[in-house]
């Protein structure tokens, strides 16, 4: 890959990039008020269930139909991403992340004619990463590994802080992850879009109590 397009990737990708990620937890607060999630054990589990069989396995499928779906297509996309998720928080936590993405990089790093929905269509978090990519001319198979690992990156950055955990225990969270990273960048990529699906709903019923969870740090 291109030295440049490599940059550009980390930069969009990297905790410090203004799209409020470190807001949210994705109902992982919640499952640390009920003790599901209490050790560095628990939370990789917790994570590994996500990239598997929750919304990090659908986004990966909607990563790889943006990047590959023409211009027209991506307003049918952005709805059925939408539709998606199982809470109003996750929901959220995906369209507000999708925007603010989609704002700081037309701000400061995308060209003039780089591919949009329609203006009024809030894109998900992976649709607007992968248009960005496409447009930039960063392959797929570079583009979808690296958003996966953002992802698993900003869940653990929440377990350290909720659990508690030490920072080590955090970089343990992310070496044992590696190929579950690796394997559903993957898989996604050869998987057709049509096989879309999630089974993971006890990360949606902790969504749904952190709506009325009494003490919140996270936005979901």
């Amino acid at each position: 890959m291109d030295p440049r397009a490599r940059y550009r990737l980390t930069a969009w990708l990297s905790p410090a990039f203004p799209t409020g990620s470190y807001t949210y937890s994705h109902g992982l607060e919640y499952a640390v008020e009920a003790g599901l999630v209490h050790d560095r054990g628990t939370l990789r589990e917790w994570i590994e269930g996500i990239l598997e069989f929750g919304s990090g396995w659908t986004d990966a499928l909607f990563f790889c139909a943006a990047y590959r779906s023409l211009p027209i297509e991506m307003d049918n996309l952005a709805e059925l991403a939408e539709v998606m998720k199982g809470t109003r928080e996750l929901r959220a936590e995906s369209l507000l992340q999708g925007k603010a993405f989609s704002a700081a990089v037309a701000n400061a790093w995308e060209p003039a004619g780089a591919e949009r929905g329609s203006d009024d269509t809030l894109l998900a978090h992976p649709i607007a990463v992968a248009r960005v990519c496409r447009c930039h001319g960063i392959p797929l198979a570079e583009a979808l590994p690296a958003y996966l690992q953002a992802t698993v990156a900003g869940l653990v950055s929440a377990g350290l802080r909720l659990v508690p955990l030490g920072h080590t225990d955090g970089q343990r969270v992310l070496a044992a992850l590696e190929e579950v990273v690796v394997g559903s960048a993957s898989r996604a990529r050869r998987t057709p879009f049509a096989e879309l699906g999630a089974a993971a709903p006890m990360v949606d019923w902790a969504s749904m109590r952190h709506e009325t969870q009494h003490t919140r740090l996270f936005r979901s």
